[in-house]
């Protein structure tokens, strides 16, 4: 069991806050499903506690409810020793997630890459003004579970909690809390590019890279690197959600080893990595 799990828990019985508050409550006790941190067969609390801790009304919970089990993820038992349980779906994960991914645009994905770039920029430059080298062993512990993980929700899992580890390593409680919260939204998507071998190497290079400058002290370098793992893996999500595949395997922009761009691909470039 992962030691952010409890935290992450938390997370997912806190408010929501949407105007589309019935595709919200879908949304964040799906995802928390696909990734492991509702378990099967758990029940969930009673309808009246559940909605209280969403910030739903009772009416909106049941239809989301409905939702959930219209989708093979709960399942509702009536009488003495009844309630709502949790389901887990055989299949492919990847085929759920990629329907719920098709419930994002393409503008809820850049503003929630530009957010978590933003927590996690943010977390990288304060780690490394703030941490000491010896102070990098989980970081450095969750990229070897990284490289040796073998299937795509084993991968999410670590990579959200490397962000989060990276929160709690700027001693921002804040920050730390926000990375939750991001990875307990989006963690259940980066399944979908973390199962492409190619995604996955590129995914450790820059984590590695974001260890190196933080260890080094090098706080811009470090925010810079961290706000490039985020826009990379959001970039794909991006693609899988407009069905770009093809257009995604194309030659990769060369780097430096710090995971910087090498000069001669700099030019001209506009955007983020």
């Amino acid at each position: 069991m992962n030691r952010d799990k409890p935290g992450a828990r938390r997370v997912v019985f806190t408010p929501v806050d949407t105007l589309a508050r019935v595709d919200a409550v879908v949304r964040r006790l799906g995802d928390a499903i696909d990734l492991g941190l509702l378990a099967d067969g758990e029940q969930l609390p009673g309808e009246t506690d559940l909605a209280a801790q969403l910030g739903v009304s009772t009416v909106t919970l049941r239809e989301a409810l409905m939702a959930l089990r219209q989708q093979g993820l709960v399942t509702t038992r009536r009488g003495r020793g009844g309630g709502s349980f949790v389901t887990v779906p055989e299949g492919p994960a990847e085929d759920r997630l990629l329907a719920r991914l098709a419930e994002w645009s393409t503008e809820e994905l850049r503003d929630l890459a530009d957010h978590w770039a933003a927590v996690s920029g943010t977390a990288a430059r304060l780690a490394a003004q703030r941490t000491e080298p010896d102070d990098l062993r989980q970081l450095r512990r969750s990229l070897g579970e990284l490289v040796d993980a073998k299937d795509s929700g084993t991968r999410s899992r670590i990579v959200g909690r490397f962000h989060v580890e990276l929160a709690a390593a700027a001693q921002s409680a804040r920050l730390t809390r926000e990375e939750v919260t991001l990875q307990t939204e989006l963690g259940a998507l980066l399944r979908l590019p973390l199962g492409e071998d190619e995604h996955l190497e590129d995914s450790v290079d820059r984590h590695r890279a974001v260890i190196s400058a933080v260890h080094d002290g090098a706080d811009d370098r470090a925010r810079t690197l961290a706000e490039q793992c985020v826009q990379a893996s959001m970039a794909r999500l991006i693609e899988l959600r407009l069905g770009s595949a093809d257009g995604a395997r194309g030659p990769r922009p060369k780097e430096a080893p710090d995971g910087q761009q090498s000069p001669s691909r700099k030019r001209g470039r506009t955007g983020p990595a």
